[in-house]
């Protein structure tokens, strides 16, 4: 099937927004690869071979010829294809299928042929529904891009279009809003979620000279910003231009079935021509060709492929199609992000800490005080813990933040602070200074008192630390990549035993460390979930995405964990090379059965209904091998019912 590359877009946001737009029919073209005909075909070929099943005591020539006329045009599209392989001297499965079907239909086994057909049809349907969504995902990174913006204009604010804004120019973006451009700080104060670019887990402060990023989301208060890239040159330019880099490089290359089914194709072919040529016999070269059919792989691999996608599926694993689980099977290393992925993404109360003579809950109730009026993500992680604790919390007559240090608050004429050690120790805090690390670690004094301290940091998933360990035990390899600095990074990878931590990435960093390992011959797989993530997916081997990241990563992976499980990949992975040993026992049996029958049919102990006989339980044989990969029946409504909870990645 011919897949288009995605399209370019241009470099302001909205000509990127305008040229998705003037090509929605060529997106439902890629949406709607599988169209009604296709499906129609299915039916009519299915309808024919169960007819001619209930009618198999009839052995009437009309029948027959029913059944050849059905066989014809249901398998119409395999056939033609199959005729462009010949002319381009290629050996593929459809090739393979139709020396099969000829074959099935030379001994007057139409059913055969029929069945077939039905199975080809089947899978290249599957295709269809699972590939060729990367231009709409694109589209749909470009629509996060505000296309109005507040600038300046003539010494007034004025909304503009995004196209309209020039580098130098000054735009504002109030709380909540999404910044349009790269650029720097030059008024106001907030706090910025920069997960979409840089993967923090923890939204970053900005002030006076703070560099921002386009595509990511102001917080809190209001912030002037000096435009300095637009576009494709931002960051989340950069990031669009990587992922339609890396689709387009995805050259097009033939499944496991095309692969195996060519070999034997051609072991075939051989195999009758040396018949004819050193007997004359030409019933005995039909048995050749006949017993030396591809069926059992042809057949038995994509049942292979789609009973492992539906067991993975029944796992908690979405494979977009067979070729995301063949390369999965031969993954060496594991790339994993860190937010979102091995951690929840949501900073949280890790340890409460107090001194000598004080309760957790005065700890608490101090801090929760102090930080009832702040926005920052610290004071919200500790009102948290406060409600949940059940602590009641006062608002501070006074209140008082320093950037980069804490808050001060006042209770009547009693002083509370809770920050890092620098603010205690300008404020004359009577004590000790910490020992150790003190990253992700709150203090907090009364009365000029030490308190203790609270820690705060980004959750690590419980499953984390065990499906590592599992994908380790597979002898993979397994890598941190992260945008957060290098303490948090090492306190996150040591904790999990990972075998290399790399931490302060930029998207086109990450991109970069895939580069090198596919340039090193390893075949490389990328789990993240957000759009910082995207290029990085795109590019790996095969890409992993989290049910509950962004529309972006979900389109761009090859494979999505519904639960957001990580352990649901590990499993995924044991099932992928489960399903390569299936298929390659399928292959080495169907090759062992074949060189059997061509030596009996060759020397004529093989007559062409003995040969169709062998050909038709062998391929059951390997078939039923296939099925064993199949998922329960009983289990499949509770697939179903995952599916429809995860997020939608389409219109």
């Amino acid at each position: 099937m011919n897949r288009n590359d995605p399209a370019t877009v241009n470099q302001s946001p909205i000509s990127v927004r305008s040229d998705a737009q003037g090509n929605q029919s060529q997106d439902r073209e890629y949406e709607h690869a599988v169209n009604w005909s296709d499906v129609s075909r299915v039916v009519f070929v299915a309808c024919a071979a169960a007819a001619l099943w209930f009618a198999r005591g009839a052995n009437h020539w009309v029948f027959l010829g029913i059944g050849v006329f059905c066989t014809i045009i249901g398998g119409f599209p395999i056939f033609e294809e199959a005729f462009e392989n010949i002319v381009h001297r290629r050996m593929t499965m459809e090739l393979s299928m139709t020396i099969a079907i000829v074959a099935a239909l030379a001994i007057r086994d139409v059913f055969t042929a029929l069945i077939i057909t039905l199975f080809v049809l089947a899978a290249e349907i599957l295709e269809g529904l699972t590939v060729g969504r990367g231009r709409k995902a694109i589209q749909r990174l470009v629509d996060l891009l505000p296309n109005v913006a507040t600038t300046r204009r003539g010494g007034e604010w004025k909304d503009v279009s995004a196209e309209e804004i020039l580098v130098g120019d000054v735009v504002l973006v109030r709380p909540g809003g999404r910044i349009p451009v790269d650029g720097n700080v030059t008024a106001g104060h907030s706090f910025v979620d920069q997960a979409p670019i840089t993967g923090e887990s923890m939204p970053v402060e900005k002030s006076l000279g703070a560099k921002v990023y386009a595509g990511t989301i102001n917080q809190s208060g209001a912030l002037e910003i000096r435009v300095v890239r637009l576009g494709r040159k931002t960051a989340f330019g950069k990031i669009i231009e990587a992922v339609e880099r890396a689709e387009k490089s995805r050259a097009p290359i033939q499944g496991i079935a095309d692969r195996l089914s060519g070999q034997l194709v051609y072991f075939a072919l051989g195999a009758a021509a040396v018949t004819f040529l050193i007997t004359h016999n030409a019933r005995s070269t039909i048995s050749v060709v006949i017993v030396a059919g591809a069926c059992g792989i042809a057949a038995g691999t994509p049942l292979a492929i789609l009973g492992a996608i539906g067991r993975a599926a029944q796992n908690g694993a979405v494979i977009k199609g067979g070729l995301h689980l063949e390369r999965l099977a031969d993954v060496q290393v594991v790339l994993l992000d860190k937010t979102g992925t091995l951690t929840y993404g949501t900073p949280d109360v890790t340890a409460i800490r107090p001194a000598n003579g004080v309760s957790q809950e005065s700890l608490i109730e101090a801090a929760a005080t102090a930080e009832a009026q702040s926005e920052h993500p610290v004071a919200r992680a500790i009102l948290r813990r406060a409600a949940e604790m059940g602590v009641a919390v006062r608002h501070p007559d006074k209140f008082q933040y320093t950037p980069g240090k804490g808050v001060v608050a006042e209770i009547g004429e009693e002083e509370i602070a809770v920050g890092n050690w620098t603010l205690l120790r300008e404020g004359g805090v009577q004590a000790a200074g910490p020992n150790g690390t003190t990253d992700g670690a709150v203090f907090v004094t009364r009365g000029g008192h030490l308190l203790g301290s609270i820690h705060i940091a980004d959750l690590v998933r419980p499953e984390a630390k065990t499906a590592i360990e599992q994908l380790r035990s597979m002898r993979l390899r397994t890598i941190l990549l992260t945008g957060d600095a290098r303490a948090i990074a090492e306190s996150v990878g040591k904790r999990l035993g990972v075998d290399e931590i790399l931490s302060e990435l930029l998207p086109d960093q990450k991109l970069q460390c895939v580069e090198k390992l596919l340039a090193e011959g390893k075949s490389v797989a990328m789990v993240g979930d957000g759009i910082n993530d995207a290029p990085a997916l795109a590019q790996a081997t095969v890409g992993i995405s989290m049910g509950s990241g962004t529309d972006i990563a979900r389109e761009t992976s090859g494979i999505i964990l519904i639960g957001s499980d990580l352990a649901n990949f590990a499993e995924t992975v044991r099932i992928a090379r489960r399903c390569k040993r299936t298929i390659m026992q399928n292959f080495v049996g169907t090759l062992a059965v074949d060189t059997v029958g061509i030596g009996l049919a060759a020397f004529g102990f093989l007559n062409p209904l003995l040969a169709a006989f062998i050909h038709v339980s062998s391929e059951m044989t390997f078939i039923l091998n296939s099925a064993r990969l199949l998922p329960p029946i009983s289990r499949i409504k509770k697939v179903v019912g995952s599916a429809a909870r995860m997020p939608a990645t389409s219109h």
